[in-house]
């Protein structure tokens, strides 16, 4: 009787979490497909300040999300790490991927210490209702990447990745930014693990060809890496758990790493450097797999 009573509760509290984020996506979006008009206008100056007021209402949007988090399923995040960051500079966001819950910590985590974060998206999420436009307003850049299957029977097609994401980091430059890559390319799963074989503990296989556009496009603008490690402790949450309150505690290490001249280079044609980068990012992934395990252990002596 008293599970069931739970489940109930739970229930109750995720319809009412659930209404309430929407709400609040709502409200904000208004402003943002207003303001997003102004965009069409051809000048820098223009585009800059109207690219800010955007970013102040998803900014606006993470601070109500936040409140209804507390509210609703006020679970406790445990950051640990390098946290000395500014709004004023350029980042490079990296972080293990296991549940959408993710981005939701992440933007609560980093609302307002670092400029508003921008995924990469895959381009059909553009077709998303209201989120989809409120992403393409606030300068998500949207990717197309082409296997190389499909690049063998179409040639022509070969560089367009490169392509995409020059024009996407183009209106990075004139303001700061936070560029997040998820480098496993998917959410961790244990048939995942399982099936690529993966040699880390707790994570997939990294992968450098995402963080590599981004070096050779805007490298020298960027000025750190924050490369952030995300340990649940009891499983990973779906985001029923997530906005049911079913969720208490998360663990967060931040490392930041400098941007030398090494991971600066040209990704799509010198192959000397995309192997320097791949090392790169198995090293990172190896320290991020012992940052793993010591918030496993930070946890457990936490129970």
């Amino acid at each position: 009787m008293f599970n069931l009573l739970a489940a109930v509760g739970r229930f109750i509290r995720a319809t009412f979490s659930f209404i309430s984020y929407t709400i609040n996506t709502l409200f904000w979006a208004t402003p943002i497909f207003i303001l997003s008009v102004f965009k069409l206008i051809p000048l820098k100056v223009t585009r800059k300040y109207i690219s800010m007021a955007l970013d102040f209402c998803a900014s606006g949007w993470v601070s109500v999300n936040t409140g209804i988090q507390k509210f609703f399923a006020d679970y406790k995040i445990h950051v640990s790490g390098d946290t000395n960051l500014s709004k004023k500079d350029w980042y490079l966001v990296l972080a293990n991927h296991q549940s959408w819950t993710d981005i939701l910590i992440l933007q609560r985590v980093f609302n307002g210490q670092i400029p508003f974060l921008k995924f990469f998206l895959k381009r059909e999420l553009i077709y998303v209702p209201v989120l989809g436009l409120a992403w393409w307003a606030l300068d998500f850049p949207f990717m197309r990447r082409y296997k190389k299957e499909f690049l063998a029977k179409h040639p022509h097609l070969k560089g367009k990745d490169l392509e995409t994401t020059k024009k996407a980091c183009e209106i990075f430059k004139f303001k700061p930014v936070s560029v997040m890559n998820f480098i496993e390319g998917t959410r961790f799963t244990k048939e995942k693990h399982e099936r690529q074989e993966s040699p880390y503990q707790g994570l997939l296989k990294p992968k450098s060809g995402g963080i590599g556009f981004v070096l050779t496009v805007m490298g020298e603008q960027l000025h750190k890496v924050v490369d952030v490690t995300i340990y649940y402790p009891n499983k990973i949450p779906t985001f029923y758990n997530f906005i049911s309150g079913r969720l208490k505690n998360v663990y967060l290490h931040v490392n930041l790493h400098e941007i030398t001249s090494d991971l600066l280079g040209d990704y799509a044609n010198d192959m000397e450097y995309k192997k320097r980068l791949h090392q790169w990012v198995n090293k990172v992934w190896l320290e991020k797999e012992q940052t793993l395990l010591r918030l496993q252990k930070q946890a457990e002596v936490a129970k």
